[in-house]
């Protein structure tokens, strides 16, 4: 039994939202990357050079959220029923993807010129643009993280910790090259930022793909996220009995839900759809990223020796863990 019709994950302003999001992102990106590639071949500094590179990727990130918006904002139809939340999930996986492939990139090329020596040491001009990536990045995470939050965007969270990753990346540059501009013998320091600049990408990219690809293959939501659902059906309505056979699978940034009610086998269709409803009802106003819920009515003798009576919380799922 299912009184929702099919939702949408994000409300309708999510694409006004998420384009005003980009587009800042966007501007904000090339003017940093084109500042540290230029500050970096200015004060010969390779990681201040992978630095730039990074913004450069940060560009390509904004610039498929806003192409793809569009995509997996449209609302469900007759061809997919359940929205197009997917489409989102891959543009978030190909995000991961394309720094796992910058960050391999440029962590054998700081690797191979390891030996090679500088002619000269760095400049501060790249000490300047690496403490600005700090500033700026940390700023464009914060800001693009309170909307994607606040829109349940996927891609645009994906973006903000990029963004959060090259603060933090920055930080080993700004000290890799302030020390060797300080201790000219030591531009060894040098290479090894970019080498972490490298590592912090591979972090940022794991971050973003992992989540995405337990959803492509239609993982469950936590433990704890379905016990919650459990005890709230439990408690939803004093009809329900029982509470047992939870399912869950993500689309895009939405949960959708389906579980098993034992009510009373003599209740009425219209006085168990009743109690269906508020328990639908209830599943979405507490669980924010619940936005479809199917419930199944059963009589008492269908009830599981593992399922979550009112009075009395079990394992969620059948008995798993």
């Amino acid at each position: 039994m299912n009184a929702n019709p099919p939702l949408n994950p994000a409300p309708r302003s999510a694409g006004g939202a998420i384009g005003r999001a980009t587009r800042i992102g966007i501007a904000v990106n090339l003017a940093l990357a084109v500042f540290k590639l230029g500050a970096g071949v200015a004060g010969e500094s390779q990681a201040v050079v992978a630095d730039g590179i990074e913004a450069l990727l940060d560009v390509f990130t904004a610039a498929l959220v806003y192409a793809g918006a569009r995509l997996w904002s449209r609302p469900a139809d007759d061809c997919h029923p359940h929205g197009h939340g997917r489409i989102e999930t891959l543009f978030a996986v190909g995000i991961g993807l394309s720094l796992v492939l910058a960050a391999v990139g440029i962590g054998w090329r700081a690797i191979a010129t390891l030996q090679e020596p500088h002619g000269e040491p760095p400049g501060w001009i790249a000490a300047a643009a690496a403490l600005a990536s700090i500033v700026g990045k940390e700023a464009l995470c914060r800001w693009t993280l309170g909307i994607g939050r606040g829109i349940r965007s996927l891609a645009l969270v994906a973006a903000a910790w990029h963004y959060r990753s090259d603060a933090l990346s920055s930080i080993p540059v700004l000290l890799a090259v302030t020390g060797a501009i300080l201790f000219p013998a030591w531009t060894l320091l040098d290479h090894l930022g970019a080498v972490v600049v490298s590592v912090f990408i591979l972090h940022a990219a794991f971050r973003i793909t992992w989540p995405r690809l337990k959803e492509l293959i239609d993982a469950g939501a936590p433990p704890e996220v379905r016990k919650k659902i459990c005890d709230l059906a439990a408690a939803a309505h004093p009809g329900v009995l029982q509470v047992h056979g939870v399912r869950t699978r993500s689309i895009g940034s939405a949960l959708q839900v389906d579980l098993h009610l034992v009510v009373e086998g003599s209740l009425s269709i219209r006085e168990g759809h009743a109690i269906a409803q508020e328990v639908e009802d209830r599943l979405v106003r507490d669980i924010e990223d619940v936005v479809d819920v199917t419930v199944h009515l059963e009589p008492p003798e269908e009830a599981q020796p593992d399922g979550v009576a009112p009075a009395a919380c079990g394992r969620p799922e059948g008995g798993g863990p």
